[in-house]
């Protein structure tokens, strides 16, 4: 597959057959709407959900030497910084992020890299609109009147996202020097007083021998999942639950209809790099069973990646915030799960209360023991 191969612009598929009117994707279905004469539009495709990782030296070269997609822009947002993709004939937009105003740069000729896999979204704008409810009404030690501020229409509309995530395979193979503790125990004798008297007992100590090792481990790693965007803070993201990456499909646009998609602002080697924290664990864990013993010391590791293979995928989101007391909160919904994750505010008075209850119940099983001493 060449990576640099253009994204043409579906015209046919992306026009309703009755009436020509722009069709938008309709959430856990195969189906294009028309928001025009209500029509739909089957989605036919063979896809049998197989992904395939690509090369990622391959993948990276072919970054570097591709030419501007001619179907395809991508606009950075000059408040919060994410850059997303457009169609070629549209110059103006709003950012899915922060609502600000996006405005083309026709100068400003950037590439656009076609992604390989899309997970279409399956949670519908209402849905997500019930979700973001109901986990309003879950937060412990919210503000009193968060629901009624928030939960009737107060925060901004709920706009669908695709984000840009890289997904790693690769082969770990590591050196490693190192120490192995085995215990031994041996018999002490000692003395303690029992009825004034010098009584004489043993007792089992243990100890530590430790011997220098050193050896080698290999790992295999598949689907480490780094997320390529900076518009969503990397904590609600982490929120947002797991991915059915069985449920991929190859990259349709017609999937995008009627949503907006971020281009990827890190980096695929920046990606591998961060993908490295994710595998260290695992390595650590490793060499420690390598080494075996009771206990075990890791003095010096050095790991190759071998076989590195990539995917580039788009994930779905619904994204919006609401503000409370003059502060902006932005939250995020999983749209293909529907979990939510977002910043909340808190209750300063419910948690001060809480304290004080606390501290009375301390302060009453304190009392309760002194008296009955």
């Amino acid at each position: 597959m060449a990576f640099d191969e253009k994204t043409a612009v579906i015209t046919n598929s992306l026009n309703c057959k009755g009436c020509g009117a722009a069709l938008h994707f309709e959430p856990g279905t195969q189906t294009l709407m028309c928001d025009h004469c209500g029509s739909s539009n089957e989605i036919s495709t063979l896809d049998d959900h197989n992904t395939e990782p690509f090369a990622f030296d391959d993948f990276v070269e072919s970054i570097q030497s591709s030419t501007l997609d001619e179907g395809m822009q991508t606009v950075r947002c000059n408040n919060c910084g994410s850059t997303t993709v457009l169609k070629k004939n549209e110059t103006a937009d709003k950012c899915p992020f922060c609502s600000s105003a996006l405005v083309v740069d026709l100068s400003d000729n950037q590439k656009y890299v076609k992604p390989h896999y899309v997970l279409p979204f399956k949670v519908s704008q209402q849905m997500a609109k019930d979700q973001f409810l109901t986990w309003l009404k879950s937060l412990s030690f919210a503000p009193a009147d968060l629901i009624a501020k928030v939960g009737n229409g107060a925060s901004s509309p709920i706009d669908g996202v695709y984000l840009p995530y890289w997904v790693y395979d690769a082969n770990a193979l590591t050196n490693y020097t190192g120490e192995r503790g085995d215990y031994y125990y041996v018999t002490e004798t000692y003395y303690e007083t029992v009825d004034d008297e010098q009584v004489e007992r043993t007792r089992e100590v243990r100890h530590t021998n430790w011997y220098s090792v050193f050896g080698n481990v290999a790992n295999i790693f598949k689907n480490i999942i780094i997320s390529a965007s900076a518009s969503v803070s990397q904590e609600t993201l982490n929120k947002l639950g797991a991915w059915d990456f069985s449920m991929l499909v190859k990259y349709d646009e017609r999937y995008i209809s009627g949503f907006r998609s971020e281009t990827y602002q890190v980096s695929p080697q920046d990606g591998l790099e961060r993908s490295k924290a994710s595998m260290a664990p695992v390595i650590q864990r490793t060499i420690m069973q390598d080494i075996g013993g009771d206990e075990q010391r890791i003095d010096n590791s050095e790991t190759e990646l071998q076989e590195v293979m990539i995917k580039y995928v788009l994930l779905p989101i619904w994204i919006s915030s609401y503000v409370y007391k003059n502060k902006s909160y932005q939250f995020a919904i999983n749209g293909y799960t529907g979990q939510v994750s977002g910043k909340r505010p808190w209750s300063a008075g419910k948690i001060i209360m809480l304290i004080v209850i606390v501290l009375a119940v301390i302060a009453g099983i304190v009392m309760y023991f002194k008296n009955a001493g």
